[in-house]
């Protein structure tokens, strides 16, 4: 699993930045244009990846057959 592991990170960085832009200290200005949207992008599709795969691959989502 590891597209969960890199999508997860994404997301923590993804939230981190979220963060620090209330600070007005957000990634976006501090490198480059381009390079601020292919992260933005890829936060963007590690959060969709999540969403759609979540409850299967998080031990305390998926179901546990114990009911």
């Amino acid at each position: 699993m590891k597209i969960h592991v890199i999508t997860f990170t994404l997301l923590i960085i993804g939230g981190l930045n979220w963060g620090l832009e209330a600070a007005r200290y957000g990634i976006g200005n501090y490198i480059p244009e381009e390079v601020a949207t292919i992260i933005y992008a890829l936060v963007a599709l590690s959060a969709l990846y999540e969403i759609f795969t979540h409850k299967n691959l998080c031990r305390n989502c998926a179901p546990q057959g114990n009911a």
